[in-house]
C-alpha cells in the first residue's frame, strides 16, 4: 500500500512517500524537507503567525505531491512545537483549511513511533540499543529493559536553546536525571534520529551533496562528535553555511544540536552514535497502514 506521511517539526516540515509492504518494510518513493522553522519564538510559548503561514504552504505543496503519487492514506503529525503551542488550534484549524487534518502526538506517542521506525529500518540489538531523536524543541530517548519499552522526553532542543541561549551547563543539569534512567538499562548502542544527527554524520563523511544511503547507519565517534563541534563553534554562521553536508538552513541550530549529542554521548560513556534515516516517519507510515482510517484529504 502507498502511503503518505508528513512530520511536522520545531524546525523542519517533512514528507514521506512510500510503499509498505506486506512484510511491513517501508519502502521510500519520495522525500522532502523544508525549513519551515515552526518553533520560531519557542520560547514565547505560541507560535507566530508567520511561521504557521510558512509552514501551511508546505503542507499544501506536500498534499499535492501525495496526490499525484497516488498514495492511498495520508498521515500528518505534529511534535514538540505544536504540542507545546497555547494557540495550537489556530494551527491546526489553518492545516484543515488548506486540505490536511494533522494529529498531534504526545511526548509518548513521538517516542514510540521514532523507536519502531528505527527498529524497521536498521539492523540493531533491541535489548541494548538506546534510540535519541534530536528535535528542535525536544529530545526523546527510547530503549528495551524487561521486555518493556520505556522512554522519556525532555525539553531540550536545537532550536530551544538556540532562542534561549542555554549554555553547555544548564543543558547537562537537564540531561542528567534523564540520563540516569536510560543508562540503568546499561545500553552498548546509541542510535540517533533526526536533522541534527543525520547532519552530524553527512558532516563527518565530508557530503558536497546529501546520500541518504551513505548517512544511514554510518557511525560517529565521540572523539569526531566533540571536534566538529569546536570546529562549529569557532565558525561563524557564514563560514558554518559553507560546510560539507550542513545544510546553509541550519547553520544557526546545529551547534545547540550537537552540543546534546556531544553531553549524551558523555554522560552514557558510550563510544560512538549510529545515524538512522529510518525514522518516526517510517513509524507514521506503518501505523498509516495499520489503522486504515486515516485518509485526509478534503
Amino acid at each position: 500500500m502507498r502511503v503518505a506521511v508528513v512530520d511536522i517539526g520545531t524546525n523542519s516540515t517533512r514528507l514521506l512517500v512510500a510503499d509498505v509492504t506486506e512484510g511491513r518494510k517501508v519502502l521510500p518513493v519520495q522525500r522532502e524537507l523544508a525549513t519551515t522553522r515552526l518553533g520560531e519564538g519557542i520560547t514565547t510559548g505560541r507560535l507566530r503567525p508567520e511561521a504557521v503561514g510558512r509552514t501551511v504552504r508546505v503542507l499544501q505543496n506536500y498534499l499535492d505531491i501525495a496526490r499525484e503519487r497516488k498514495a492511498a492514506l495520508v498521515l500528518a503529525a505534529a511534535t514538540s512545537a505544536v504540542r507545546d503551542a497555547a494557540n495550537r488550534d489556530d494551527f491546526l484549524a489553518a492545516s484543515r483549511r488548506a486540505g490536511l487534518t494533522v494529529e498531534v502526538l504526545s511526548g509518548q506517542q513521538e517516542a514510540r513511533l521514532s523507536y519502531r521506525g528505527v527498529l524497521s529500518g536498521l539492523p540493531v540489538e533491541e535489548a541494548s540499543s538506546v534510540v535519541m531523536d534530536v528535535g528542535g524543541g525536544s529530545t526523546e530517548f527510547i530503549w528495551s529493559r524487561d521486555g518493556r519499552v520505556h522512554f522519556c522526553s525532555v525539553d531540550v532542543g536545537a532550536v530551544r536553546i538556540t532562542e534561549g541561549g542555554y549554555d553547555r551547563r544548564w543543558l547537562a543539569g537537564r540531561l542528567a536525571a534523564p540520563l540516569r534512567r536510560v543508562k540503568a538499562a546499561a545500553p552498548r548502542t546509541l542510535v540517533g534520529v533526526g536533522g541534527t544527527v543525520t547532519t552530524l554524520a553527512a558532516m563527518d563523511l565530508g557530503l558536497a551533496v546529501y546520500d541518504p544511503d551513505r548517512v544511514h547507519g554510518h557511525a560517529v565517534t565521540a572523539g569526531r562528535v566533540n571536534s566538529l563541534l569546536d570546529q562549529l563553534e569557532k565558525s561563524d554562521l557564514e563560514e558554518r553555511k559553507r560546510l560539507p553536508g550542513l545544510q546553509p538552513e541550519r547553520a544557526d541550530i546545529i551547534p545547540a544540536g550537537v552540543r546534546i549529542v556531544s553531553q549524551v554521548l558523555k554522560q552514557l560513556a558510550l563510544p560512538e552514535l549510529k545515524a538512522s534515516e529510518a525514522d518516526i516517519m517510517h513509524g507514521l507510515a506503518l501505523e498509516a497502514v495499520e489503522r486504515k482510517n486515516v485518509l485526509t484529504y478534503q
